[in-house]
């Protein structure tokens, strides 16, 4: 069961519960690094380095159009931050938390066509324990590692809240959620949401007071617009998990189920594109 042993589910069970720990196992799938930062000779600049697990997509002279840094949690983790320039006349830059078993370097390819494609700066990070940043991932550093990221997109690059859409995908609404029901931002947008970390592994509609992620309790709290999408035969993550989120969001848009879609397919299929084109490009701006 989404790679847990006996231990594992007897912790759920034990007296107290050991949620932490069925998180990390059951969330956190750090891959092996596939970038580094080389720092210049005075060590306050940082350039990016992808191997070839990255798989790059374009030429190195798109890749100048990558800015890279760190930045420190107020859990000590020192992590890795990306901003995007995909477009010289972007409104609006995306706050991105991507899935479980990526980092920046997989992302680095989409996230530049993405953005070209909607008119979209993005900024993104790296989890504590990912990539090269610092720590070890767990629920706790996730949501420092997101207050992270918004803090240093606000101060090194000045953008509005209201000209920042929130993002996260899979694990990443989590963190996503999390900051959006403390802060009133552009928009958000939930690709592939659950309700909580127990309720991935079994069938209840009780958020238990040791359960990982209870991203069902927060979503009421957010008062941005809320674009939810999500694939019909997700395996991994079920459907129903997104028509929860979509339901108790006070301010849902018209969501996006890709039928027929799973949890790691969604951006392969037009709608996907079309819908965020609609949501940012028309929906956001009238």
């Amino acid at each position: 069961m989404n790679g847990l042993s006996i231990r594992d589910i007897c912790c759920l069970f034990c007296w107290p519960p050991c949620p932490s720990s069925i998180a990390a196992k059951m969330a956190f799938i750090p891959p092996e690094p596939t970038y580094s930062f080389t720092p210049d000779e005075t060590g306050s600049r940082h350039s990016l380095h992808l191997t070839d697990k990255a798989e790059w997509q374009f030429t190195d002279k798109e890749k100048e159009a990558i800015e890279v840094f760190y930045t420190r949690t107020t859990r000590g983790n020192k992590i890795a931050c990306m901003f995007v320039r995909c477009s010289p006349n972007a409104r609006f830059c995306i706050l991105f938390s991507h899935g479980n078993a990526a980092d920046l370097g997989h992302m680095s390819s989409f996230y530049l066509s993405l953005g070209t494609r909607i008119n979209c700066n993005i900024f993104s990070y790296d989890y504590s324990g990912y990539g090269v940043s610092a720590g070890k991932p767990s629920e706790k550093n996730l949501y420092s590692d997101i207050d992270a990221a918004w803090h240093a997109l606000r101060t090194r690059y000045g953008i509005s809240p209201e000209n920042i859409i929130l993002y996260g995908q899979s694990i990443g609404t989590a963190a996503t959620i999390d900051l959006a029901s403390r802060y009133e931002v552009g928009a958000v947008i939930l690709h592939s949401p659950l309700m909580s970390g127990i309720r991935v592994l079994f069938n209840t509609k009780r958020t238990w007071f040791f359960d990982a992620f209870p991203s069902i309790e927060k979503v009421p709290k957010i008062t941005s617009p809320v674009l939810v999408i999500h694939g019909t035969e997700d395996n991994v993550v079920d459907f129903s998990h997104g028509l929860a989120i979509h339901e108790r969001c006070p301010r849902a848009v018209e969501p996006l189920w890709v039928e027929g879609a799973g949890h790691n397919d969604v951006e392969l299929y037009s709608q996907y594109l079309e819908r965020l084109k609609q949501f940012v490009s028309v929906e956001l701006v009238n």
